[in-house]
């Protein structure tokens, strides 16, 4: 017996080593594209010298030896792309041996690096504290990142205001809108969808910004006209124990004028997807943008569509409130503390920007007229429907013909905003089938 099993030790014990030593790294690759940047998430799967795992989602097999690696990737349509590196330390380099564009007879190399991802840290998801230093005036994937956050963590953080002001009044960025981040969120991969739950947003200065004027999108010729003289900047105090603002140098009509503090975020944004340039802070897309939409608020939840490795998350152009539309060009423009929650939902990128409040459903159709942007808020609240209601299109129809509800959310931008929404409790007959909160 003893015998039996001593030689069930040295036939079994190796294999299940081996099986137990298998080694995942996760990493994000560079690839040179004619000077453009390319950006996809790399998994390696080493047991001794061999590697598996995925490239941009497509199978690999290669090996390691050393700091030398070589692997092949595979995609759909059975054509291969041979990558050969040198690791050193968290960074891998080399060269991809891949098809040519325009030719498939023929092969090119480009140069690649890729830095790795950090392990997921073990325990629960982990909140943490961010003070920035520099602030990014471009939604872009070439920004390197601030963070690595995972899904289920949670961050607090500032803002500057849309004039690149601090909380005491010190510039620190350039004007236009500057962002903070990106957050690089490790187990983000395009096709994605982005939940960002507003745990807490704060204002910490008493002061804000604005102008007397009206957006041109919004006047008449003749109104135009007599508004020759607007566009003079004013001067807001922000009262919190009142939770009120008011102008700091009234007219005499005005002296006893206030309006509600709802602070909200006016920027909200992941990088744009390969063949887009960098983003002014003052636009917007399907990734999100200066969205200027006032229901950003605490308490609400922000959807984008993922479409880089790690989402880089953008947040900043704080506003202590809002009317619909923007349309004195500034809002009540201010710094302020922000402490957000993100969680990655797998699969499930939506058509456009969506936020959820407790009580309503609504999606951000963004473009260059509101026309646009009113079918594209449209057709993404059905696509809402149909994932999470499993509605029909017909079905649809019925709801929103009866219950939709549309909100000029932005006039101030080179692009227009219009909101779809809907009140969730006409659906509360309706089981919901997931894919958000």
């Amino acid at each position: 017996m003893r015998r039996l099993y001593l030689a069930w030790l040295f036939c079994c014990v190796p294999s299940l080593v081996l099986a137990q030593s298998v080694v995942k790294e996760e990493w994000v690759v560079t690839t040179d594209m004619w000077g453009n940047a390319l950006y996809q998430g790399l998994t390696l799967e080493r047991s001794g010298k061999t590697l598996a795992g995925t490239f941009d989602g497509d199978a690999l097999e290669g090996e390691r030896t050393g700091n030398e690696v070589r692997f092949t990737v595979t995609d759909s349509r059975q054509a291969r792309y041979v990558y050969t590196g040198k690791v050193r330390g968290e960074r891998l380099e080399g060269t991809a041996d891949v098809p040519d564009t325009n030719d498939k007879k023929a092969r090119v190399k480009r140069a690649f690096t890729a830095r790795r991802i950090p392990e997921r840290p073990s325990g629960p998801p982990r909140r943490h504290e961010f003070t920035p230093t520099s602030w990014s005036n471009e939604f872009s994937a070439d920004r390197a990142p601030v963070l690595t956050l995972w899904s289920g963590d949670t961050v607090k953080t500032t803002t500057l205001d849309s004039g690149g002001m601090d909380e005491h009044g010190v510039s620190r960025a350039l004007y236009g809108n500057p962002q903070t981040g990106p957050f690089f969120i490790a187990d983000a991969r395009p096709g994605d969808m982005l939940a960002v739950h507003l745990k807490r947003l704060r204002l910490n200065r008493r002061s804000a910004d604005s102008l007397d004027s009206i957006v041109g999108r919004a006047m008449t010729p003749l109104l135009a006209s007599k508004a020759t003289e607007l566009g003079k900047p004013v001067r807001w105090t922000l009262d919190w124990e009142k939770g009120v603002a008011r102008p700091e140098s009234p007219t005499e009509k005005l002296k006893d004028f206030t309006v509600p503090l709802r602070p909200m975020l006016g920027g909200l944004a992941v990088a744009p997807g390969f063949g887009s340039p960098p983003v002014s802070t003052g636009d917007t897309g399907r990734f999100g943008g200066n969205m200027d939409f006032n229901e950003v608020v605490e308490g609400n939840t922000v959807f984008l569509p993922v479409f880089q490795p790690g989402a880089l998350l953008y947040v900043g152009d704080a506003h202590a409130g809002q009317g619909d539309g923007e349309t004195s060009q500034f809002a009540l423009e201010t710094s302020m503390e922000v402490e957000l929650t993100v969680e990655v939902i797998r699969g499930k990128a939506p058509s456009m920007p969506r936020v959820e409040s407790p009580t309503h459903l609504m999606v951000l159709g963004q473009a260059g007229s509101l026309d646009d942007a009113l079918r594209q808020a449209t057709s993404g609240l059905t696509q809402w429907l149909a994932q999470d209601y499993g509605l029909s299109l017909s079905e649809s129809a019925q709801v929103m013909g009866t219950s939709v509800q549309y909100v000029v959310a932005n006039l101030a931008g080179r692009s227009v905003g219009v909101a779809a929404k809907l009140d969730k409790a006409r659906l509360a007959t309706m089981r919901r089938q997931g894919g958000s909160p």
